[in-house]
């Protein structure tokens, strides 16, 4: 407690910006003092209040420009010397536009990664010093407010050198373990302050129900209750209980809202939702994020139902600040507010397009290249367009924020050993990586390996680190190769270091590079199993847009010559989307489903292949048969009636061990509930098998009649659980009034009196909800 007043107290008295504070000043202390005479800690609500003050007065010294400067952010390309892109760390910030940017446009953000093409990382050591000489230059400003440096830090720090990156979100989903997404945020937070940044982009709470989408990687699957689960436990992780620590840090939730659900499946185009869905499947993983704590979100870069993100009012105001009771900041995306005038064709101007989404509700423009979004809004100020009660709206919330971060009183930079790339950490990064591979099939006990098994590895994802990774790692779009620490195993190279048999490569140099099939075949002969590394190269956003999910047919062609040698096949795919496999799939022996399991991943596959680690990764997704079997597990009735079925090639779910699992016993402990009233319940869970293993049991349930067509059945709760040969364990789950509740024909969130079953394995049992 001595340490928590201390800093409050430090944070009170150093208020540089304010003439007329004093009685607010000693309010402040008395409360303090207060506290400390009845032993008690400062409440979370006094801290509100005493930061809701200097927001306050701060805000009443600020002019126009100084207010519409905290509105805009700016990517570092504004400030930085192109000249100098690969001089000293200090060469790499141009002293003018610096001082340009923050000292006479009075620019409250800027983010992204210098100056390349690739927007590639930095060492944290330059990462350090260009921070400290931004807040140098905003420290020279009239009213001394800093700048918050926003980062793409989406599976570890990315754009840092050598920092931990963990398997990509879809990745994590597949482990269905909490405790990891949570260690995730803490060592991304650590490792993303380390390097002396302060505001992380991430997490996505977007669903992945378009296998097309080009960010499915970066969604927790498309479950809202898994998604919920693993992003609130991030979100955590990363923030603790005060996101001004010095190894903590805010969060951005992305991307507010319909975002994930394009209708073609491209990125950036429409998607077609109505409010009930909306609010059933999308709305409710960034209300959860909301609850978590994050203080900030970013904005849907394209449009549901005919209006765009940035200009939804409905959305922006109404919803995420009427009823999800947000308070934060909502940031543009990369340059969308213009778009609204260049793309959308809903403004008529660049001016209008600035009005339009201010008054929706956006609080910061990701400008990013100029000073358009500044310029334009002081015009509409002056003029009476925009009125000063929204600006000075959005520079509190960008204040408040400011504040809740510490950046008013920055704290010393965590020292870089001990918080970076610790072999804690890296041991950590692995065990996610393990945790999330799924073993779809293993016909024959195939797997594990023999360590004297001769191997013969074949196909373009076999021996690259980039996809292992997918994009925002190192870069942008993550494929440059050249870039990846070199220490870090690719798949193949993981084999060679376990293997006592031999093992032969057959592949190109880069995913495109062609692979000779004839050679495949030759060498087959001299080979007990051949390994199939297929999937996708690595991408992000709309340079991953395809026309199809099916395979290159270079790669059907490799996996048809491979199948034709009459050896054993073992396919690994890895990539960010479930791309068509089925008639490989079909013949291989083994199937091993590795989409984009990070930094360890090369290793972590290989512990899988020989059996040093038992598989315990379940699909977040269902993994479609065919192009156009993209029906989820959760479906309606009518999608499984007549000749509907739902046919994915591996279910929502799925995925197999070295050992084997069983539940029993499921009961709930009544038969009847009131509405209002929680149900509790109960399974056993055994190992049946000779190996020691993990087990993630899901829980589902079904509303068995409803007002409103209800899914065959919605996951509501799941727990893992390491079992010895032999040993049972009995779990308990509680399921709320929230659990059985949907979105009835008035939009509003009910529970209707019913029967309802509750599902885990193969057993199902019911009980009632009265009025």
């Amino acid at each position: 407690m001595q340490l928590k007043i201390s800093r409050c107290v430090s944070k009170t008295l150093n208020n540089q910006h304010a003439k007329n504070t004093k009685l607010q000043t000693l309010h402040i202390i008395l409360i303090i003092i207060l506290s400390v005479i009845s032993g008690r800690s400062v409440s979370a609500q006094e801290t509100s209040k005493a930061i809701e003050n200097k927001v306050k007065t701060l805000l009443s010294q600020m002019t126009l420009e100084e207010k519409v400067g905290q509105m805009t952010q700016v990517d570092i390309k504004v400030i930085g010397n192109i000249e100098k892109q690969h001089g000293r760390a200090e060469e790499l910030i141009d002293p003018g536009k610096l001082k340009e940017a923050v000292v006479k446009r009075h620019v409250g953000s800027i983010l992204n990664a210098p100056f390349t093409p690739n927007n590639e990382a930095l060492s944290i050591e330059t990462w350090r010093l260009m921070m400290r000489t931004v807040q140098e230059a905003a420290a020279k400003t009239r009213l001394k407010i800093p700048v918050i440096y926003g980062i793409d830090a989406i599976h570890g720090a990315t754009y840092t050198q050598n920092a931990v990156l963990f398997p990509q979100a879809i990745n994590m989903a597949a482990t269905f373990n909490a405790e990891l997404a949570f260690k995730e945020g803490e060592i991304t937070a650590r490792e993303v302050r380390a390097s002396g940044l302060q505001w992380n982009f991430s997490t996505v709470m977007d669903i992945g129900r378009q296998p097309l989408w080009p960010r499915l990687w970066e969604t927790f699957g498309e479950d809202v209750h898994l998604a919920t689960v693993m992003g609130t436990s991030y979100i955590k992780g990363h923030q603790g209980d005060d996101f001004s620590a010095a190894d903590k840090a805010p969060t951005c939730l992305k991307h507010y809202v319909g975002y994930s659900y394009p209708l073609n499946g491209k990125d950036r185009t429409p998607a077609w939702i109505g409010e009930r869905v909306l609010r059933e499947y999308f709305l409710p993983t960034f209300e959860a994020g909301i609850k978590a704590g994050s203080p900030t979100v970013m904005v849907n870069s394209a449009e549901v139902d005919g209006i765009p993100g940035h200009a939804n009012y409905q959305y922006l105001t109404t919803i995420l600040r009427g009823e999800l009771g947000f308070k934060g900041i909502a940031v543009s995306d990369w340059a969308d507010i213009e778009r609204l005038y260049t793309r959308d064709k809903m403004a008529a101007s660049p001016k209008e397009a600035v009005k339009i989404a201010v008054m929706a509700g956006v609080d910061m423009s990701m400008v990013p290249f100029d000073f358009s979004f500044y310029d334009l809004l002081i015009d509409l100020v002056k003029s009476g367009e925009v009125p000063m009660s929204r600006i000075d709206e959005a520079v509190s919330r960008i204040l408040t924020v400011k504040y809740q971060a510490g950046l008013f009183d920055p704290k010393p930079l965590l020292p870089i050993a001990g918080n970076f790339a610790t072999a804690e950490a890296i041991a950590a990064n692995r065990q996610a990586a393990r945790e999330s591979i799924v073993l779809a099939k293993n016909d024959s006990h195939i797997l594990p390996l023999k360590k004297d098994a001769n191997i013969l590895v074949a196909g373009p994802t076999a021996n690259l680190l980039s996809t292992l990774n997918g994009g925002w790692t190192v870069t942008w779009q993550g494929a440059a190769e050249e870039l990846y620490p070199q220490e870090k195993l690719t798949v193949l190279e993981a084999i060679k270091e376990k293997s006592d048999g031999k093992v032969t490569y057959v592949g190109g140099g880069s995913f495109d590079a062609p692979i000779d099939v004839q050679k495949v075949v030759d060498e087959a002969r001299n080979h007990d199993v051949i390994l199939l590394g297929l999937g996708e190269h690595p991408y992000t956003e709309t340079p991953g847009n395809i026309e199809t999910l099916n395979l290159d047919q270079v790669q059907v062609d490799l996996a048809n010559a491979a199948m034709a040698t009459g050896k054993p096949v073992i396919l690994l795919t890895l990539g960010g989307r479930p791309r068509i496999i089925t008639s490989i799939a079909e013949r291989a022996s083994g199937v091993i489903l590795g989409f984009l399991p990070g930094m360890e991943g090369g290793e972590a596959i290989a512990d899988i292949l020989y059996g040093d680690y038992n598989p315990n990764g379940k699909l977040p997704i269902s993994y479609p048969r065919n192009t156009n079997g993209i029906t989820p597990y959760d479906y309606k009735p009518i999608e499984s009636f007549e000749s509907n079925v739902y046919d994915p090639l591996y279910p929502f779910g799925h995925g197999l061990s070295y050992t084997t699992f069983e539940t029993s016993g499921l009961k709930v402990d009544k038969d009847k509930i009131n509405q209002g009233e929680n149900i509790v319940v109960n399974v056993n869970v055994k190992n049946t098998g000779a190996l020691t293993g993990k087990e993630a049991v899901l829980v589902y349930i079904n509303d068995v009649a409803a007002s409103v067509t209800r899914p065959n059945k919605q996951l509501k709760a799941f727990k893992k659980v390491e079992l010895n040969p032999g040993q049972t364990e009995t779990l308990s789950f509680t399921l709320t009034p929230h659990d059985l509740s949907f979105i009835g024909v008035d939009l509003k969130r009910i529970v209707e009196p019913g029967d309802f079953k509750v599902m885990v394995g193969n057993e199902t049992v019911g009980f009632t909800v009265t009025k």
